[in-house]
């Protein structure tokens, strides 16, 4: 049986407890391998190695822009040959259809080779100034912050890890990743890559183990730099709280209840599609599930109709035989979504499709619910207003655009949002009206690179990917430079 161990100064090493845990297949509730359970000696142990790593060796951060891309393209490169595996493994522990997790390793593999990338290109500026105070050159550099507590989720145990170790390590920083206690392995994984693919001792260290304990001490701790986390809102402010203390540098990617606005002159087919994509990839386990539609009165049966039949027709099985919906993550979880479905019955939301777990077959044993759509919400219902982080879709209703901008903003989220008209205009109009950080126009769901990832409101600070993405980790520094041989002439001699 594997056994997930801690990496921790360039060695893999158990908890000093001894303790375990089961690591469980989603799809069959069988036990894949026992994870290693770290206490406050293994999290003191791993951000010591970091600070010496940056700040007595400083070997990785004092490497050429140039030196670091290359270990990051060879990291890369050993990535794509364990693609394969890569994807077994998260598919094997979290539940999702393997193709999704196919998509998650090219994902990652593409944010290694962007960020080995840009770490090479122009930063900074440069100023000609005289202020009274004789010729001055004055210019910015940007530095990495230090060392890096990188907290990540369940439901995209590698792409989402990689979203933050890509950018923290391009920019110099030692990092400690906390992947979530229930899904290590292909983290593990890729910590083997790194080890093969020569990173210095202690700039990367991993530990393993139970999110509330391990992410307070991180945050508390004045020996980490920089704290960001990926995950629930009550999670992210508590990080936050306990981060306050010695005002470190924090990013955080909360929850969200992201709308769609459905106009009267969509393609319906086309809108239906985006919308199953929006609310029921990952099993719906997606921070910017597009979980409630908002939807003209015009079209409201038409589209309904027709999204309830394509949901009852979904394929749902082991996820290794590509599905069209996989496991949900854990039973814990499982039995959340469905106190939320019994919820939103009780309530008075029309169950359209779905709304109960699933066991035919092969899926007796694992976790699995049935895409599940509810009709008629208001706003008031507990299933409109809370995220779900399932496979669940509340529809409302509109009659006029301030209406529709009006429901899709009432709420305490603002992480993403789409709208689905002919009008470009119109598209235009709504999505600069959206409190959103994230939006689509007549799509749902794609994410580049290339472009910054995070939300307004509870849904977070900050940003991953793209430039903003490597700035989350780098601190600007202004260097004033006199270029003046005599005395600065202040006062009067």
């Amino acid at each position: 049986m594997k056994i997930f161990k801690n990496y921790i100064n360039g060695h893999w090493q158990d908890a000093c407890s001894g303790k375990t845990t089961d690591i469980i297949n989603p799809a069959n509730g069988k036990i894949i391998g026992k994870a290693t359970v770290s206490g406050e000696e293994d999290i003191n142990s791993a951000i010591d190695s970091a600070k010496n790593s940056f700040y007595i060796s400083g070997k990785w951060r004092r490497m050429s822009a140039q030196d670091r891309a290359n270990v990051l393209f060879k990291i890369a490169d050993l990535m794509t040959l364990a693609k394969d595996e890569l994807s077994m493994i998260e598919t094997e522990n979290q539940g999702k259809p393997l193709r999704e997790s196919e998509a998650d390793v090219e994902d990652a593999i593409h944010v290694f080779k962007y960020y080995a990338g840009l770490i090479t290109k122009p930063s900074g500026g440069s100023y000609e100034v005289n202020d009274g105070f004789g010729q001055m050159h004055s210019y910015t550099v940007h530095e990495p912050v230090g060392v890096c507590a990188l907290i990540t989720p369940w439901n995209y145990p590698l792409m989402i890890a990689v979203w933050k170790l890509a950018p923290a390590l391009a920019a110099g920083n030692s990092i400690i990743l906390k992947p979530a206690t229930i899904t290590p392995a292909s983290v593990v994984k890729l910590f083997e890559i790194f080890h093969e693919a020569g990173l210095p001792a202690g700039c990367a260290n991993l530990v393993l183990g139970p999110g509330g304990m391990i992410g307070g001490k991180l945050a508390e701790s004045k020996d980490v730099d920089c704290i960001t986390f990926t995950g629930s809102t009550p999670v992210g402010q508590s990080i936050m709280q306990a981060a306050a203390a010695n005002v470190k540098k924090i990013g955080l990617e909360l929850g969200g209840k992201s709308p769609s606005i459905l106009f009267p002159d969509i393609d319906i087919e086309r809108a239906v599609e985006w919308s199953m994509i929006g609310i029921f990839m990952n099993q719906g386990e997606v921070c910017s599930a597009g979980s409630r539609i908002i939807i003209h009165n015009s079209i409201h049966d038409e589209f309904v109709a027709r999204l309830a039949e394509r949901a009852n027709c979904m394929t749902i099985g082991n996820p290794m035989k590509n599905p069209d919906m996989g496991a949900i993550v854990s039973e814990d979880q499982m039995t959340q979504i469905l106190k939320y479905i019994e919820i939103g019955k009780k309530e008075g939301a029309v169950c359209r499709c779905g709304g109960e777990r699933y066991t035919e077959g092969e899926c007796a044993d694992g976790f699995f619910i049935k895409p599940t759509i509810f009709d008629y919400c208001t706003p008031d219902m507990t299933i409109v207003k809370e995220e779900i982080f399932g496979p669940v879709v509340v529809i409302q209703t509109f009659e006029t655009e301030e209406e529709a901008v009006a429901l899709a903003n009432d709420t305490e989220y603002g992480l993403a949002g789409a709208v689905f008209t002919n009008d470009h205009m119109r598209a235009i109009r709504i999505i600069k009206e959206l409190r959103a950080g994230i939006t689509w126009i007549n799509c749902y769901n794609p994410c580049f690179v290339e472009g910054p990832w995070g939300g307004y409101k509870m849904s977070g600070i900050g940003r991953d990917l793209g430039v903003h993405g490597l700035e989350e980790y780098q601190e600007i520094k202004q260097i004033n430079d006199c270029l003046d041989p005599g005395m600065p002439g202040w006062y009067n001699n």
